[in-house]
């Protein structure tokens, strides 16, 4: 029997993330932009897949062609007819609808390979007898000669995203450690060649090491070079080694990216809006994160419009050394009444960045006001949706120009939901208020975590002509007493200088940020929460932190030592924090369930939020942005890194708690998303069931014209570069 880590159940979570009425409100020429600009991001979320694993491209294809001839329904009669048991013939769905979801056969949040949970003889069987192996029999057995083995494999290396032997990572070739990405980094900042759209890809010739960093874009060869690319494509000499910088990564499926933010062009609210395009679509087909760049600061520009997107490789999570970006695209509409809360925020957030426990030198020199406003997504394409984000995450413009925030609302009213039965590791008379109260603090949490979290804190910088953007003989480090000692130089970046902890580290920031200023009844008041019901959400957002802390251990792999989710770490590193505290904040009790297996209880005394509670977070949250803020790499590692240690230590024994919160886990839920469709000159809404079968047919559904095309450049595409993880 599979361990159930690798498993998703019959009965995980679909929903609908509905967006029709917010679709419904908007013009016709809303209605084309968001149209083309979602279908630019579908185009760009197949990128995933050859960012996940070898296989992910030939899974998601043998999936599409089985069930674009047959629909669920259809090749469920056949499933039933070659003896597939229902429960099979769901587990196969479930499967599908997964990759789907995740782009690829690893889970978005955690990194964990998911395997179908039905014999491996029995989907061959159920391939052998479709009407697609009917159709195309060599091309059907030969996809499976590519992905069957690797689908069902659960070795020690793919059992999880990594490096080094620790997993498996398609952002380098299976040659590449550790230390090969650090050199690779340090040659990057040599050029002020960003990371985020590359992989690396390691050989030998001649007794010699090379590396080929290979950038994202339409283009593929030295012509057409603009300036921004033409010192950047050749051969360099750096650290004994050769480094050949070359392009056109995902080509194919980057030039119908780029064809579709050229009809959305035309439809562009604003002169800002277009600009941003141009800068997009220079981007993706030069292979430039300095036009991007330019692009990013477009869209910082325009605030507040009604159709709203943002398109790149974004999220470095599950780069495992922690600097290239996934491909990520959303359209979403505006949520005119929640958007008004999150104004208020943005309009006290000066006075809020007072209250941070570090001094005024360690924060941006001016708080430049973003745009935050409360999202109904129409369309997330990549691996995951998150429930809020703040953007772009290009340090120089962070600083100097800014950044947006958005709550994305339909889907933290859907994924964050609890029936009071699944509600695990909580005492019984914290569970009612708990559900009440979950869904409004999730809500100031995110907003205080985007905007006050994530927009907090300054870096200190040497630039490239020597100059400081600090007082180097008037700045005093508040935890050494002595003048500040370390900065970022010329090229460096956040990640790039902290390279694998640098997401984890900055989640657990944002989150202690949005703890802390929870506390204050100002910013409770600006959502409508006063008296009882105050406490009570300021109290349940600790408590749910708390308990994420616990639930983090899911995400901990104890045979590397490693982490593979960067919010959960950041919350078990804010759990042990608390624990830490002392006091009676917070306990946690292993004890037996019902059915007489393990269970655990994690509670919270809320007397002694404010005065336990607070101070402890207080002198951890300036000992984190003081390392931040400083470039200091060593004394950050060794903090966080300790807090992120996982042992069986009395009294909580937190690896066999580990065993508990897997035994007891509840699946994270799957998304289905509506596709907009052209009729005549009018945009229109499909919306699909919310289960397996209506996940897969809105994928069946995504790409009417060109399925075929873009699975044979998938495939073509991984095969091309197979030999790098070939065994």
């Amino acid at each position: 029997m599979v361990d159930s880590q690798y498993v998703l159940p019959n009965d995980i979570g679909i929903v609908n993330l509905d967006c029709a009425e917010a679709f419904q409100l908007l013009s016709p020429e809303e209605r084309l932009y968001a149209h083309y600009l979602s279908r630019a991001c579908w185009y760009g979320g197949l990128v995933v897949l050859l960012q996940t694993s070898p296989e992910a491209p030939a899974i998601y294809t043998l999936i599409s062609r089985l069930f674009r001839v047959q629909d669920p329904a259809q090749l469920g009669k056949l499933a039933h007819c070659l003896c597939l048991s229902d429960e099979e013939y769901q587990a196969f769905l479930v499967y599908a609808a997964g990759v789907y979801a995740n782009m690829g056969n690893y889970k978005s949040f955690g990194d964990t390979k998911f395997v179908p949970n039905l014999p491996k003889e029995k989907l061959k069987k159920l391939v052998w007898g479709s009407q697609a192996f009917k159709e195309h029999p060599k091309e059907m057995e030969a996809l499976w000669d590519r992905c069957g083995d690797l689908m069902f494999s659960l070795e020690p290396t793919q059992k999880h995203l990594g490096l080094s032997g620790q997993g498996i990572s398609t952002y380098f070739s299976a040659n590449c450690s550790m230390e090969d990405a650090k050199l690779a980094q340090e040659f990057l900042d040599s050029q002020n060649i960003s990371a985020y759209n590359t992989r690396l890809f390691k050989t030998k010739e001649n007794d010699k090491i090379c590396y080929e960093i290979r950038l994202a874009s339409v283009l593929s060869d030295d012509t057409e070079l603009d300036d921004d690319m033409r010192e950047k494509i050749k051969c360099f000499e750096f650290g004994g080694c050769c480094f050949t910088v070359t392009r056109g990564d995902y080509s194919p499926l980057l030039e119908k990216v780029v064809e579709n933010l050229r009809k959305a062009l035309p439809y562009a609210a604003n002169p800002t809006q277009a600009e941003m395009l141009t800068h997009y679509i220079t981007s993706f087909t030069q292979g430039s994160i300095t036009a991007h760049k330019k692009g990013s600061r477009c869209w910082i520009r325009d605030r507040g419009p009604i159709v709203e997107s943002y398109i790149g490789f974004i999220e470095s999570y599950r780069d495992p050394y922690g600097s290239r970006g996934e491909f990520e695209g959303f359209v979403a509409v505006v949520n005119k009444a929640m958007s008004a809360k999150f104004a208020r925020l943005v309009a006290s957030a000066e006075r809020l960045l007072e209250e941070l426990p570090w001094p005024r030198a360690f924060e941006k020199d001016a708080f430049l006001k973003p745009d935050f406003t409360s999202l109904d997504v129409l369309t997330f394409a990549g691996s995951g949706i998150p429930a809020g984000i703040n953007i772009p995450n290009y340090d120089d413009i962070r600083q100097k120009d800014g950044f947006k925030n958005v709550s994305l609302g339909n889907v933290v009213a859907v994924a964050y939901s609890t029936q009071k039965e699944k509600l695990t590791f909580l005492a019984e008379e914290d569970k009612d208020l708990y559900i009440k109260w979950k869904g409004p603090s999730f809500e100031v949490q995110v907003g205080l975590h985007e905007l006050l979290g994530h927009g907090s804190g300054k870096l200190f910088v040497q630039d490239d002509s020597g100059a400081f953007n600090f007082d180097r003989d008037a700045v005093i480090n508040p935890e050494t007493g002595e003048l500040v000692r370390s900065w970022y130089r010329g090229g460096e970046t956040w990640d790039s200088k902290f390279s694998s902890v640098a997401s984890t580290y900055e989640e657990c920031r944002a989150e202690c940020v949005g703890l802390y200023l929870c506390l204050n009844k100002e910013v409770l008041r600006i959502f409508d929460l006063e008296g009882e019901d105050a406490e009570d959400v300021t109290y349940i957002n600790w408590l749910n932190m708390v308990r994420a802390g616990l639930l983090a251990l899911e995400f901990y792999t104890p045979e590397s030592g490693t982490w593979r989710q960067a919010h959960m770490q950041a919350r078990f590193v804010i759990l042990r924090v608390l624990l830490e505290a002392g006091g009676g904040l917070v306990s946690l009790h292993h004890t037996t369930g019902a059915d007489g297996k393990p269970d655990a209880i994690v509670s919270l005394d809320r007397s002694k939020i404010r005065t336990v509670g607070k101070p402890a977070l207080e002198r951890f949250l300036r000992k984190l942005q003081v390392l931040k803020s400083t470039a200091d790499v060593v004394g950050g590692r060794a903090l966080y890194e300790a807090y992120s240690a996982v042992t069986d230590e009395e009294p909580e024994r937190f690896l066999t708690l580990r065993h508990t919160v897997i035994l007891r886990k509840e699946a994270r839920k799957l998304f289905v998303q509506a596709n907009t469709r052209l009729e005549g000159k009018d945009v229109v809404l499909v919306e699909y069931d919310s289960n397996a079968a209506g996940l897969i047919k809105s994928f069946c559904d995504r790409f009417p014209e060109d399925a075929e095309f873009l699975e044979q450049q998938l495939l073509k595409l991984a095969q091309v570069d197979a030999h790098f993880w070939a065994s």
